[in-house]
């Protein structure tokens, strides 16, 4: 295994390492963390009170939580991840960004470990699953790699059930999904009893048939119509598109 590491830039002030040949971060983890970070700024100016816990399912190497702990500057940061390569650079993200003294991070299948967390006490609950259920592709060689795209250890399904446990009654749950299937995302919901806000459709380019990848917002007793909305990444040129910009913006890396 290529044990060779870049350091690369997550936010204005944050960095991660990562393997160079690993599992690294991507476009999905950046747009569930901006999703999630409008919740936090727009909290912090309405009624509902700022958002102090945050807990991100299936960690990984600390992307989704570092980004979002970039944003909710005093909310507690909580992770779980039960790949052995994912969870040493987790800790080692955590300590190089400074973020570890407001930060716990269990090592484990979060199907079980959530239940070590108190139920509903986290304002703010997000994840990126896996897509790719065990059977439909070849896992990769790379147990790391391998994790990522297979549902090794559960997919959205044991995700919302998991954030189901842990979302506060007036929390929110931000996660990422396989766009092509959004059927399995709202029947994932009702069954962990919680509603589908809104989700946003993902596009690569501008012209490509369908989503990339599908974002969904949802809160538990949530009513009302699922407001759906599209993100062009880039556009027919290859380009950023406003919209894409917008997120490298509000991370501070408007100049990437």
């Amino acid at each position: 295994m290529d044990e060779t590491l870049t350091c690369d830039a997550l936010t204005a002030n944050f960095r991660v390492f990562q393997r160079a040949r690993g599992h690294r971060f991507s476009v999905d983890d950046r747009t569930t963390a901006f999703i999630a970070a409008k919740i936090v700024t727009s909290r912090a100016e309405s009624t509902e009170g700022k958002v102090e816990r945050i807990l991100d399912l299936g960690t990984g190497i600390g992307s989704v939580l570092l980004m979002l702990g970039s944003i909710a500057l005093d909310a507690w940061l909580v992770g779980i991840e039960a790949q052995e390569v994912s969870f040493a650079l987790l800790q080692k993200n955590l300590a190089h960004n400074g973020v570890e003294a407001r930060a716990e991070v269990l090592f484990g299948d979060l199907r079980e470990r959530v239940k070590d967390l108190p139920a509903r006490s986290f304002d703010l609950v997000t994840g990126t699953p896996p897509y790719l259920p065990i059977g439909t592709a070849t896992p990769s060689p790379d147990g790391q790699r391998a994790a990522a795209r297979i549902e090794l250890r559960g997919g959205i399904e044991d995700y919302l059930r998991a954030a189901s446990h842990a979302v506060s009654n007036d929390g929110h749950v931000v996660v990422c999904a396989d766009g092509r299937t959004p059927e399995r995302s709202l029947t994932a919901a009702r069954s962990a009893d919680l509603s589908a806000m809104s989700v946003v459709h993902v596009i690569a380019r501008e012209g490509d048939k369908g989503p990339l990848f599908s974002v969904w917002t949802l809160r538990r007793g949530g009513t009302g119509p699922l407001v759906e909305t599209s993100f062009v990444q880039r556009d027919a040129q290859g380009a950023r598109t406003p919209e894409s910009l917008e997120v490298l913006k509000l991370f501070g890396l408007e100049s990437a």
